[in-house]
């Protein structure tokens, strides 16, 4: 009875945790994203400090190093647009040529003719444009963008600068728990949320080489803009990846490449991606993130229908700080271990405490 109970409780913390969640998105969202951003940076902050750095500049440094990061990011998708703009003649003549063939083809096997095909998406488009209101949907969505990069920026400044006051609340709150394993929990969860991202970031560098050279090699137009679309959507595990490979050959059909061109396309996916399964992940990303597939697609689930593309994101670096909290403290070892994967064994290297 009183198991039952508790998992009771658990689903109920669950499900009222995903509903503040859902309605606060706006709110938590940003926060989140900075969170993880400060963790990354937090290392740096403490080295610089060491050498009497104040530090609202190691904060400001950090910010800075991010948005150089972000505009060189832009400025390297801008460049890659413009070579791309050169094609957009020729692709628009191999989409009308492909359109042409579908039209044929719907004519003879449903007797619908060009004039009624064109009817119908007409009357679709006209539909769609009156039921979402396609320029004012992007011009709110391009603000709330603009608004909540202004808002991660400005929380991971303050969130560098007030971290020895939040560690000390933390501490302060969990003043039941042991003070070393509650120090230790926050500096793992900082350790292994900045592993993982700069991992990541390392990673998508060099899948972005990878592509590069693939894509190069069998002859796609264009084919440093696709792999850099390809490693950026790296970003969101799974889909990312598919969705990018997706976009490839859809822009090598409006190339006018042939069927050779698109199975060479997806043996170039199959083979980054057995490389980047088997080599890449476990040497730069690590396995700090100890999280069974399962739980992984679960937790991506989860997160796209509460914070959409930022929730899909975030959710591998939440699920692992998840995981190492329910690790530490004792009541929640079963869901750690239900979460997790079972560890090879290796040599344990001891985490290095961060200065608050």
């Amino acid at each position: 009875m009183h198991t039952t109970t508790r998992v009771f409780q658990v689903l109920g913390i669950t499900v009222l945790v995903g509903v503040i969640l859902f309605f606060a998105k706006s709110i938590l969202a940003p926060l989140a994203i900075a969170g993880i951003l400060a963790m990354l940076f937090v290392a740096p902050s403490n080295a610089l400090e060491r050498k009497r750095f104040p530090r609202w500049l190691t904060a400001l440094l950090s910010v800075l190093i991010f948005l150089l990061v972000a505009v060189g990011l832009f400025f390297l998708l801008n460049w890659q647009l413009q070579s791309f703009s050169d094609n957009v003649d020729a692709m628009k003549q191999n989409l009308s040529g492909l359109l042409t063939n579908i039209q044929d083809w719907v004519d003879s096997r449903f007797g619908i003719d060009k004039e009624q095909q064109k009817a119908i998406a007409q009357e679709e488009m006209k539909a769609s444009q009156q039921s979402s209101g396609l320029t004012t949907s992007f011009a709110s969505g391009f603000m709330g963008f603009a608004v909540d990069t202004v808002l991660v920026i400005v929380y991971s400044f303050l969130l560098l600068f007030y971290r020895g006051r939040i560690k000390q609340f933390i501490l302060k709150v969990a003043k039941d728990n042991p003070t070393n394993k509650t120090i230790d929990i926050i500096d793992s969860s900082t350790k292994v949320a900045a592993h993982y991202v700069s991992g990541l970031a390392k990673m998508i560098v060099v899948l972005w080489i990878l592509y590069g050279l693939g894509f190069s090699l069998i002859g796609v137009e264009n084919a440093i803009f696709f792999a850099i679309l390809c490693g950026l959507l790296e970003l969101i595990p799974f889909v990312g990846n598919l969705t990018g490979t997706g976009i490839t050959v859809l822009g090598v059909v409006a190339q006018g490449g042939g069927g050779d061109m698109i199975l060479l396309v997806v043996g170039i996916y199959a083979l980054v991606q057995f490389v980047q399964t088997y080599l890449l992940e476990p040497l730069i990303v690590g396995n700090e993130v100890n999280i069974n597939p399962l739980f992984t697609i679960i937790s991506l689930v989860v997160a796209e229908a509460i914070w959409g593309i930022p929730g899909m994101v975030l959710a591998i670096p939440v699920i692992g700080v998840c995981k190492i909290i329910c690790d530490r403290i004792p009541t929640l070892k079963p869901y750690g271990f239900l979460i997790g994967t079972e560890e090879k064994r290796r040599r344990k290297i001891p985490f290095k405490r961060y200065r608050p």
